[in-house]
């Protein structure tokens, strides 16, 4: 786990619209994450 102020490691997620995309695709830029629990799913 990653401790406050160190650099985020590589990963790969679906976006909401179907696309890949990485960590990396953002370097440089400032980055939030937002999950949510997907309708129909025991989560």
């Amino acid at each position: 786990m990653p401790k406050i102020g160190e650099t985020a490691p590589e990963f790969t997620l679906v976006s909401d619209g179907g696309e890949t995309v990485r960590l990396s695709d953002f370097r440089g830029k400032k980055v939030i994450l937002f999950f949510f629990i997907k309708a129909d799913t025991k989560g």
